[in-house]
């Protein structure tokens, strides 16, 4: 790990500021990520002050006169060669993402890689902050639409992609022309330093003014900074709904605008014609990937009766096979949970099921010895439900998947919208009546709905976002971009009189 924190130019003593490089000095107010792998301090980071804070909030803002001026083009073509630095410590990034978060190093790599691949989508979009052009009623006046960058946008990420989703928005921000600045976990700083130091030896290259690429390395105090600051035009989140309502509540409060991605509490429908070749894979990487540490994960099974038992012993048999233990070895499915809150969190939840009338099917053991000395590993567990009770109403970021009985569509699609979140859905069968049933105006409530494809996994080209309790927002492809700016109506008059609106006259 040492050779891994010098090839990304990190160190064991880390200021937890930086407006477009990182200062390696401060001994108080520290904090330490700890891997869940092992139990290992990675490093020490010094956390901002609020004095920090106010200081790179103005450098941002003398930043984005200069930056926002920059043709989109040029933007695209800065943001081109970022991805290609990406390109270039893909390995040594990933496996940091992998050590100092937990998740298996395949995902790590994976999590680099939609860096990569947002970063490909910023370049072509540079060229594409398209606007409108409308017919006026008025003789010889035309009428358009245009947008522009908005300022300064605040980025609070969550642990469980520690770089993907603040790259879904910075580089989408940045090449609409604003400014960005990061407040990654505190569980996992170090992945975001070594972020900001690839990104500012690119922006050292071309002369990109300090301040465009900001990042506060700080608590839940330093969120409240940002989500109650009037110099931060958008402020875009993603955590747990607990959080994300009370950054709406403060944006709101100073009529900003907001973006929130948050919790999750996704099902997947498994009809009587299913192909279960097609649906037990996806079941499985959607319930234990990153050990259920994702906001799409898959979190409840509704099976027809038909095929219940089927779909359980299969379910039972696969997850016989996965390998739980350190992340960095590429034979191990599923790493360790984030910290041992979280192994309590877990354990609390099976403990609520059993008394909710859950049978606990397989799994949900903590794992102990010395391939597991960090106390952060489970395996994931099945738990058979009678009914969605309240455990199961709720998210648990940890890999327990509730499986349950229907007996039509409508009390499947009932069941899978009975639930306050609303991100990610999935129905598996060959009927295309149900499957256009699944994705219409009284099927799935959620912002993602997919047929015979799990619930787990997003494509860089369409918009990521769910609805109720999840937010509303909406990240990456698509118009996404559309967040980051602020839209303009604009009408010239290339005529010689003044014709006024609705044929009002006003003569003087």
């Amino acid at each position: 790990m040492e050779n891994l924190i010098k090839e990304l130019g990190l160190s064991d003593q880390i200021n937890g500021i930086s407006t477009g490089s990182i200062a390696w000095e401060g001994k108080s107010n520290q904090i330490e990520s700890i891997s869940p792998v092992d139990g290992k301090i990675i490093g020490t980071v010094r956390l901002a002050t609020r004095e920090d804070y106010d200081k790179v909030i103005h450098q941002a803002e003398l930043a984005f006169k200069t930056w926002s001026t920059m043709p989109a083009p040029k933007r695209g073509e800065i943001i081109r060669q970022i991805g290609d630095a990406l390109r270039s410590h893909k390995d040594a990034l990933g496996k940091l993402v992998s050590y100092e978060m937990g998740k298996s190093l395949q995902e790590g790599w994976g999590e680099v890689q939609e860096m990569i691949d947002i970063c490909d989508f910023a370049v072509g979009l540079s060229r594409q902050l398209y606007g409108l052009t409308m017919h006026s009623e008025r003789p010889q006046h035309r009428m358009y639409e245009q947008y522009h960058p908005l300022g300064l946008v605040g980025i609070i990420s969550a642990f469980n992609f520690p770089v993907a989703v603040w790259a879904w928005n910075t580089m989408l921000a940045w090449v609409c022309g604003d400014v960005c600045i990061w407040k990654p976990s505190e569980k996992t700083p170090l992945s975001a330093v070594a972020c900001q130091k690839i990104i500012a030896e690119v922006f050292a290259k071309n002369n990109v003014p300090e301040g465009v690429s900001c990042l506060v390395i700080g608590d839940a105090e330093s969120g409240k900074w940002m989500a109650e600051d009037k110099r931060i035009a958008l402020v875009s989140a993603t955590g747990s709904t607990r959080m994300g309502k009370s950054v709406a509540v403060a944006v709101a409060g100073r009529l900003g605008k907001s973006l929130l991605e948050l919790g999750g509490n996704n099902a997947i429908i498994i009809s009587p014609d299913a192909s279960l070749d097609l649906a037990v894979p996806s079941i499985v990487f959607g319930a234990v990937g990153t050990a259920g540490q994702r906001c799409t994960t898959t979190r409840r099974l509704i099976v027809h009766e038909n095929i219940y038992d089927a779909v359980k012993e299969k379910l039972k048999k696969a997850y016989a096979q996965i390998k739980v233990g350190n992340p960095l070895d590429t034979a191990h499915h599923v790493g360790p949970l984030i910290d041992k809150l979280a192994v309590d969190a877990f354990v609390k939840a099976i403990e609520d099921a059993k008394k909710q009338g859950g049978k606990l099917l397989c799994g949900g053991e903590l794992l102990e010895g010395k391939d597991f000395t960090s106390g952060c590993y489970v395996n994931p567990c099945i738990i058979e439900m009678d009914a969605q009770t309240d455990i199961v109403l709720q998210e648990t970021f940890a890999p327990i998947l509730y499986i349950m009985k229907y007996k039509n569509l409508e009390d499947a699609i009932s069941m899978h919208n009975n639930v306050p979140q609303g991100l990610s859905s999935s129905i598996f069968t060959n009927q295309l009546q149900e499957a256009e049933r699944f994705l219409s105006v009284s099927g799935s409530d959620c912002g993602i709905a997919n047929v015979n494809i799990g619930t787990s996994g997003a494509e860089i080209g369409g918009a990521f976002g769910g609805e109720k309790e999840t937010g509303g927002g909406r990240e990456s492809g698509s118009d996404a971009w559309k967040a980051y700016m602020r839209r303009q109506t604009n009408t010239i008059n290339y005529g010689s009189s003044m014709p006024l609106a609705q044929g009002i006259r006003f003569d003087i």
